[in-house]
């Protein structure tokens, strides 16, 4: 009784606890479904205040470029929390329709009403949707306002470097005796500043910019001295070669620019570093004047290490630009010299901003600059560099020449009528922006050069690592294209930024473009992301490498101590092979944030094109398959497969690869080994049979041959004692008496060389017994019948006589041809 009880609150149990599960998960997921809906609805709320700031920041700092540019930044970011918010409702929504398709539309009019559970149910996930899109339309709301003052700044900076380009100044009321006065004021002011700040720093802080300047130059020489280690004679032209190559005078413009250009850099960035670090040495105003200081420096730098390094002035055979030595100096001086006036201008201008200087001071320094440089370019383009033959100097090339002329007039032009904003931004540009490509553009010519055929290795680099045995001839010319391909994208990673820089673009600009790179942008329904790509590349690399290692590993060390054959090592190998790229290629897929089910379209338009066109490939594969489970052959047999014959070398999944032996390479489709007959020599072992067919004579002695030939064989080591060698008398021949010689080898691809002394033995034997080999031609002779003494009227006794004569010299040569040397005449 207690038993049936117990059955029966058992199956109680099951029955009402199976009904109130799925009524328990409801109420979690709703639940969850609360929670969430709180908290992005805070996150909202917080980002709708931040919103409402970042907008009266805009209002208030409309006129600071680099503020405007941080502000879009801080809009992008709140642009992507607000979808962020939207999308996390995504998998709710999802259960939500998932649950109302099971509960079926509602029960229509004059139909039977449905369960009161079903319906508080479904009006639950109405409301709980409700609420979500109305949270979804708040946050789409937000990321549209953000998107909306993202373009307002953007036009914002748009009329801010216009009127920057256009705005006209009367040089008439800049130039005046308040000038001079405001000019000395403001030097007095400046110095003032630099002397209180030197005292300060002299008395306090002595030891600790020393510490921080030589720990900037331990780091600026690392860089300079291991750089010239790395690129060894790239560095320094050196004047004892007569005739360097174009690719050694472009690297040495190259690499002589850019490190002394580096460690400098290094120097400057950690003595800045170091100094602001150090217990605060640098104080605001003094931290502003040092770094413009440093870029003036920098900037000056630059240019006069490319001006020397492409023009050489007292190396002429290291000339990039074939100029001659007196022009070389000059052209180096005036670049020089234009870049000071640049780089003045700017470090004056930030001393400027920082210390509220009148406009007219601002006006004046501009215009000063401008028409230096303007007046330096009109110089560059009048400069004759070239000598002719006769001797007579030759101009520029006509199009660099009236292009030099026509913007230096034009930066004169404009700062003479007032527009001093175009001036100096032109003026700037000619400098900095030449200074950047033409640096680049060096680069490039490198690149270009190292990746020819025959660069690198033409190179000292190359021939050194050659001569150590590193590389091959053919294996440097690849080296050379993969750091061609390198050093263009490094230059494009150093020197488009730079560029941008120079035109007006912000540091926030380019990483806006980063991040939106890297966060994705959509090609209508598809998302690509450049990070996403980059990580799905790299994973699939990491697979791969890690399918060829355990691959090697497995051969090499696994299955040839196993002593497994080479034909299983090379199947097995393959397999896992082909397993390990197939499956890098799925986790590379995924996670490049390609949705695995997508391709199910590209399968769908596979098999398109199979139905089409790819049968032919897709036989060959699922052929290459079955020969790799099936082994009818493998790697190393010896196989005749229709007319080719020869030693299996490479089975893939398209083809297999047989060398001849004659030495050539058949690829022949897998699909041919499936379908059609194939032989296989050493399917299981090398065992086999070689049939050797002789034939001697009509009226030899048949049993001295048999014996002859036994002899032979049983002599030749290679030849298997078990079997036993035998030999056939297998035919009466039209020609000869044929016999057939058959012996088993325990090697089949040795048989040629030892058919090859068997028949040479055979040859030996039969000359010392004096047994004859016929010909067929020989043996197929017969004696002529004489032809009836002729009737005819037109043949005369003596022509038939002739004939006859004919005939019976041609017996006689045939008869002395069958007689053997020392074997007495048969006649």
């Amino acid at each position: 009784m207690l038993s049936h009880i117990a059955r029966l609150c058992l199956v109680l149990f099951l029955v009402f606890g199976g009904l109130a599960r799925p009524v328990f998960a409801q109420d979690m997921a709703a639940a969850e479904a609360a929670q969430l809906l709180e908290e992005q609805q805070r996150a909202l709320d917080a980002l709708t205040v931040t919103l409402d700031g970042l907008e009266k920041d805009i209002t208030e700092h409309g006129d600071d470029d680099a503020y405007l540019v941080r502000l879009r930044l801080k809009l992008e970011a709140v642009s992507t929390e607000a979808l962020q918010s939207a999308l996390a409702f995504k998998p709710r929504l999802a259960e939500i329709n998932a649950r109302v398709e099971q509960l079926g539309a509602a029960p229509a009019d004059g139909q039977p009403p449905e369960a009161e559970t079903v319906r508080e149910e479904r009006q639950a996930l109405a409301a709980e949707k409700t609420e979500i899109n109305a949270v979804i339309a708040t946050a789409q709301n937000l990321s549209l306002r953000s998107n909306k003052l993202i373009e307002q700044i953007a036009t914002i900076r748009r009329d801010l470097f216009r009127s920057m380009l256009t705005r006209r100044y009367a040089l008439t009321e800049t130039f005046s005796s308040k000038m001079i006065s405001d000019a000395a004021n403001e030097f007095g002011k400046f110095s003032t500043a630099i002397t209180s700040w030197a005292n300060f720093a002299y008395k306090y802080k002595f030891n600790a910019m020393i510490a921080a300047t030589f720990m900037a130059l331990i780091a600026a020489l690392v860089l300079m001295f291991g750089g010239r280690r790395l690129v060894g004679g790239l560095f320094r032209a050196d004047p004892a070669v007569e005739e360097p190559s174009y690719l050694t005078r472009l690297s040495v413009a190259f690499w002589s620019t850019l490190l002394p250009t580096g460690a400098l850099t290094v120097f400057f960035a950690a003595t800045f570093f170091f100094f602001f670090s150090s217990n605060q040495v640098l104080r605001g105003d003094i931290g502003l004047y040092l770094r413009s200081a440093m870029l003036m420096v920098l900037g000056v730098f630059l240019v006069n290490r490319l001006a020397n390094a492409a023009l050489v002035p007292k190396l002429p055979q290291w000339r990039l630009v074939p100029v001659e030595s007196r022009p070389a100096r000059w052209l180096v001086r005036l670049a020089t010299a234009m870049a000071i006036a640049v780089a003045l201008n700017n470090f004056l201008s930030q001393v400027a901003d920082q210390m509220s200087s009148p406009l007219s001071l601002t006006v004046t320094r501009s215009f000063v600059a401008s028409l230096i440089v303007g007046v330096i370019l009109l110089l560059i383009g009048n400069v004759k560099p070239f000598r002719t033959p006769e001797g007579h100097w030759k101009p520029w090339p006509v199009w660099l020449r009236y292009s030099l002329f026509l913007i230096g007039g034009l930066t004169i032009g404009a700062a003479l009528f007032g527009y001093i904003g175009f001036a100096i931004f032109l003026s700037l540009q000619v400098v900095m922006t030449g200074t950047i490509l033409v640096t680049a553009y060096i680069g490039f010519l490198c690149a270009a050069a190292i990746g020819a055929e025959g660069g690198l290795g033409g190179s000292w680099l190359g021939r050194w690592m050659m001569a150590k045995g590193y590389a091959e001839e053919s294996s440097m010319d690849q080296i050379g294209l993969g750091v061609s391909v390198l050093l263009n994208f490094l230059i494009l990673l150093i020197f488009l930024p730079l560029t941008l820089f120079m035109w007006g673009f912000q540091p926030g600009d380019i990483q806006a473009w980063a991040q939106k790179l890297a966060t994705g942008f959509s090609i209508g329904s598809v998302t690509i992301s450049l990070l996403g790509i980059l990580s799905g590349i790299l994973v699939f690399a990491i697979g791969y490498f890690l399918t060829r290692w355990f691959q090697g590993w497995l051969d090499g060390s696994v299955m040839a101590r196993g002593k497994v054959d080479a034909g299983v090592r090379n199947s097995i190998s393959l397999v896992v092979g082909y397993a390990g790229i197939a499956i890098a290629a799925l986790v590379g897929i995924s996670a490049a944030g390609i949705d695995l089910s997508s391709l199910a379209l590209v399968a769908g338009a596979l098999s398109l094109g199979i139905g089409f066109g790819l049968q032919n490939v897709v036989s060959n594969f699922v052929s290459g398959l079955i020969l790799l489970a099936e082994r009818p052959f493998k790697v190393g047999d010896w196989i005749v497969a229709g007319d080719v014959s020869g030693t299996v070398r490479k089975i893939s999944v398209r083809a297999t690869e047989i060398e001849t032996f004659q030495r050539q390479t058949v690829i022949l489709p897998n699909s041919n080994l499936i379908n059609g007959a194939v032989g296989n020599w050493t399917h299981r072992n090398k065992l086999g049979r070689v049939d050797i067919r002789v034939g001697v004579a009509y009226g030899t002695d048949v049993r001295r041959v048999q014996e002859i030939l036994l002899e032979i064989t049983r002599a030749q080591p290679s030849i298997l004692k078990n079997p036993e060698p035998f030999v056939q008398f297998s035919n009466f021949g039209p020609a000869a008496l044929e016999f057939e010689i058959r012996f088993f080898l325990a090697d089949i691809t040795n048989s040629g060389g030892v058919q090859n002394d068997v028949r040479f033995a055979i040859m030996d034997a039969f000359n010392r017994e004096g047994i004859e080999i016929p010909s067929a031609t020989r043996a197929e002779y017969k004696r002529p019948v004489l032809e009836p003494w002729p009737h005819d009227d037109d043949k005369t006794e003596a022509e038939f006589a002739e004939r006859e004569r004919m005939k019976a010299e041609e017996e006689e040569r045939a008869r002395k041809g069958r007689r053997r040397p020392g074997k007495p005449d048969p006649a």
